[in-house]
């Protein structure tokens, strides 16, 4: 009974249930992949799902090592994710600079923002003839597209980001004589974070939709080249890994990000 008095024991208690309910979403989170392929590969050893169409993940996992053995997917993988990478870049960056700008100054938000909500609405894969026009076929086409598809998430959520700071800390910079260059890197920016990380979060999972469609067209190579030509093909198992990449990917690039903003965001 002492036990249950003495705050070092209650607290150990404590941290030990914490600790235990980590583990059981942990293991969740690991658990339902694995389920959802064994039962997949059930339901296509036992042909209650056509393999055909559905070949079961073991199948998937023999063609992706060979794939891989004969150096083509990492030929394929090292081009998306330079164009991926590339294409980010490319749009992030003039989007959390507009996006400040946008949420720090009035007139070049009313300037801005009507070309923004204009375009914003137009797919940039519809635009992808007029890029390739524009750039060629080659890797600049790819990455203007995939750059066009997460600028807007990204200039957005930056303003609103920024629009949405308590009124009180532009007034006690203002007092203390902050200038242009303060305002933009000590306010702005950090103030805007929390909200401009969930535009980039967006933009990160736009980008592999992007690179996928657009490495259809006009390509040689890719994921998404991987995954069209395997389809026209009928070779299935091919076109599985390269579906089974982007998935990868996605979630890779989530968990990356998630954990840099929870490094950066320290104070939520």
């Amino acid at each position: 009974m002492a036990s249950d008095h003495n705050p070092v024991a209650v607290e150990r208690a404590e941290w030990k249930k914490r600790q235990m309910k980590e583990r059981m979403k942990q293991l969740l989170t690991v658990s339902s992949p694995i389920f959802m392929l064994l039962l997949w590969e059930l339901l296509s050893r036992t042909a209650i799902i056509d393999p055909r169409f559905f070949p079961p993940p073991t199948a998937i996992l023999e063609t992706f090592w060979n794939l891989a053995a004969s150096g083509e997917l990492l030929t394929h993988i090292g081009v998306s994710l330079y164009r991926i990478f590339g294409g980010f870049l490319l749009g992030v960056i003039p989007g959390v600079v507009i996006g400040l700008l946008m949420g720090l100054y009035s007139p070049i938000r009313h300037f801005v923002q009507p070309i923004v909500m204009a375009l914003m609405p137009i797919p940039t894969l519809a635009l992808l003839p007029i890029i390739i026009i524009l750039f060629g076929i080659g890797d600049l086409s790819k990455v203007v597209t995939i750059a066009g598809s997460v600028f807007f998430p990204v200039v957005i959520n930056t303003a609103a980001g920024v629009m949405n700071i308590d009124p009180i800390h532009m007034d006690l910079a203002k007092n203390y004589g902050a200038d242009s260059k303060d305002y933009f890197l000590k306010i702005a920016f950090p103030g805007a974070l929390p909200v401009m990380l969930e535009g980039i979060q967006m933009g990160q999972a736009i980008a592999l939709l992007t690179i996928v469609a657009a490495e259809m067209m006009g390509s040689v190579s890719g994921i998404g080249f991987l995954i069209w030509t395997s389809y026209k093909a009928f070779l299935l198992q091919e076109m599985y890994v390269g579906l089974i990449l982007i998935s990868f990917f996605g979630y890779l690039f989530s968990l990356l990000l998630r954990g840099l903003q929870r490094k950066i965001l320290r104070w939520r």
